[in-house]
């Protein structure tokens, strides 16, 4: 089991990138597989306080990126991909738990992968424009 204490203390220094390793595979996932995501930034941002909406991201997106090698990915800027998630700061959550593990996130509005919608108002859209990323070779 996970001390929530050590979890803190981790996501706390500015290394730390945040990722999951869930795959949507099993009728009856882990709650994290919906959760992790919102959970960082309306538990661990928002609530406890441990950093800021903009640092939280940066962890989940930029910083994710550089050190993985992925050119054009985790910022928004012209010429990069259009990988963007609106949402609501004041009540972006989980809204998986372990009695309904497949649940969408709270305050998320709009998910876009490439420039194509492929999340809006709780629903899939059912596009698919994702990709497989390689890194970049120094």
């Amino acid at each position: 089991m996970m001390d929530d204490r050590d979890v803190q203390r981790i996501l706390s220094f500015d290394q730390t990138m945040i990722g999951s390793d869930g795959l949507p595979h099993d009728e009856s996932p882990h709650s994290r597989l919906w959760g992790s995501f919102p959970r960082v930034l309306g538990h661990y941002g928002r609530s406890l306080g441990l950093f800021s909406l903009e640092t939280a991201i940066h962890k989940m997106t930029g910083l994710t990126a550089r050190n993985f090698g992925l050119t054009d990915r985790g910022v928004v800027r012209e010429g990069a991909f259009a990988d963007l998630t609106v949402l609501d700061p004041e009540t972006v959550g989980e809204g998986a738990s372990f009695a309904r593990p497949i649940a969408p996130a709270i305050g998320i509005d709009t998910v876009l992968v490439n420039g194509s919608v492929v999340w809006r108002d709780g629903k899939s859209s059912g596009a698919r424009p994702g990709q497989v990323l390689r890194r970049e070779r120094a």
